[in-house]
């Protein structure tokens, strides 16, 4: 028996970091490195990528209306009956009588001979009842009236569209992504300063213990300090869950293996001085990507105003033929080679001309009076952000003094509990307290955060946010 529970033993020892569960890798990542991995990696950037590609292509599609149509065509045709040309004789036989009759009034022999053959036709065969053919033909628009060089315009315009509306996709990604680090960042630290208050609660209990054995202190005061530190068990444990799902979010932007964690390098900062909100809303009409859309959207509206014009003035054209093939038309009837000019020219067409400059001219002015407005909302949506902003850097200020005094009081109340000169309810609120100004502070750092971004975006520059963060004060708590 004791042998086979040795043999049993054993067998659970090399069983047993099989049932272990796996390692989670961390991955250290600064913001800088989390920017080239949503560049390379995210799909709404790519996807913008792509219709920049296919604007370009579209443009110079536009572009083939300037060079020549080449084409060939054949056919074979079979005709009812042959083209032919049928020439009575007649015609030539009653001049020779008259004639021959100037000269020998009574001839009969000759006359009937001649009104023999005046009596049949003579037929010539033109084109056969077959014919084959095989043609190759060239147009060439030499004058449109200006179409071409508008709706190139307009295809240069739509590249000008897709690069701008990837520019906002790139930055709208670019904010999202500070948000998710920082918020990473925010929660990591949060967990930390959980953690420092769990440990530091769970220390006070034990000297609690200790002190009701030494009848320093009552049983209530311990119960107190055990909920204290429960409470504060709970909150590590609902920041942890909070951190994951940082963690999941973070991940999923930039596409990284779900089976690693990731490590922020990359502190929270804040700007004690920042630029005025004029300074921000001047550059709204000129760097925003909204605002810039609806101007090239203004731009075609304009070209395509100019195109609809243009179907007054007449298409000439260079026209060219030749024949490569040809059985059943001969060439002295049909030329092989043709070239020539002609044109085309609508008169009227309905008022169909009339009613594409109308719209035209109607979705310019729309479009005009929509850039109005989205400059009016866009200024509303700096003055929302710069606020918090300024919110941001008040609370920072105020907090600094408030984060001082609570770490000077935590360490005068633990001190006069050890020598039983304070409760242990004074220790735990300024424990609590402490916690709070931390978590505050922080929080306060990463509004600041997520809010210079989304102002920076909606100015048109996200690409300064590195600026600032150089320039700013990192999180010190």
């Amino acid at each position: 028996m004791t042998n086979n529970l040795t043999h049993f033993s054993i067998g659970l020892l090399f069983l047993f970091p099989a049932i272990l569960p796996a390692q989670t890798e961390t991955v250290d990542l600064s913001l800088e490195q989390s920017m080239e991995l949503l560049r390379k990696e995210n799909r709404s950037i790519r996807m913008a990528g792509k219709e920049v590609e296919l604007a370009k292509n579209e443009h110079q599609k536009l572009n083939s209306f300037w060079y020549p149509t080449v084409g060939a065509a054949g056919a074979f045709v079979h005709m009812s009956n042959p083209v032919e040309v049928k020439q009575p004789l007649d015609q030539f036989t009653d001049p020779a009588k008259e004639f021959v009759h100037s000269i020998i009034p009574d001839d009969q022999f000759i006359s009937s001979i001649l009104d023999k053959i005046g009596q049949n036709t003579l037929t010539l065969p033109l084109i056969s009842q077959n014919i084959t053919s095989v043609d190759a033909n060239i147009t060439w628009p030499l004058f449109t009236g200006g179409k071409r060089i508008f709706a190139n315009k307009i295809g240069k315009t739509m590249v000008d569209i897709a690069e701008v509306n990837r520019e906002q996709v790139s930055a709208n990604q670019q904010a999202l992504l500070i948000e998710s680090y920082f918020g990473l960042r925010l929660g990591q630290r949060v967990v930390a300063v959980r953690e420092e208050t769990y440990n530091s609660l769970k220390t006070h209990y034990d000297q609690a213990i200790k002190l009701e054995q030494n009848g320093m202190i009552n049983r209530a005061e311990r119960l107190f300090s055990q909920v204290s530190m429960d409470e504060a068990k709970r909150e590590l444990e609902s920041a942890r869950k909070d951190l994951e799902v940082a963690q999941q979010a973070l991940k999923s932007l930039i596409n990284i293996d779900a089976d690693k964690d990731i490590a922020t390098t990359t502190a929270l900062f804040i700007n004690e001085n920042i630029p005025s909100a004029d300074y921000f809303k001047e550059l709204v009409p000129v760097n925003n990507y909204l605002v810039n859309q609806l101007k090239l959207q203004e731009n075609i509206a304009g070209n395509e105003m100019k195109i609809g014009r243009a179907g007054y003035f007449p298409t000439i054209a260079l026209l060219g033929k030749q024949t490569l093939y040809s059985n059943g038309v001969d060439k002295y009837l049909m030329p092989r080679t043709m070239i020539g000019i002609g044109f085309t020219w609508n008169l009227f067409d309905g008022l169909n001309r009339e009613k594409k400059i109308r719209q035209a001219r109607l979705t310019g002015q729309t479009l005009a009076i929509g850039k109005d407005k989205a400059i009016t909302d866009l200024k509303v949506g700096i003055d929302k952000y710069y606020t918090q902003l300024q919110n941001a850097i008040d609370n920072v200020k105020a907090l600094n003094t408030t984060l001082d005094m609570s770490n000077e009081l935590v360490r005068i109340r633990r001190k006069s509990f050890q020598e039983g000169m304070a409760t242990s309810t004074e220790v735990v609120d300024a424990e609590v307290m402490l916690s709070k100004v931390k978590t505050a502070f922080l929080l306060a750092y990463y509004q600041y955060d997520v809010a210079l971004i989304n102002l920076l975006s909606l100015c048109g520059m996200p690409e300064a946010f590195d600026q600032y963060r150089m320039e700013g004060t990192t999180e010190i708590i």
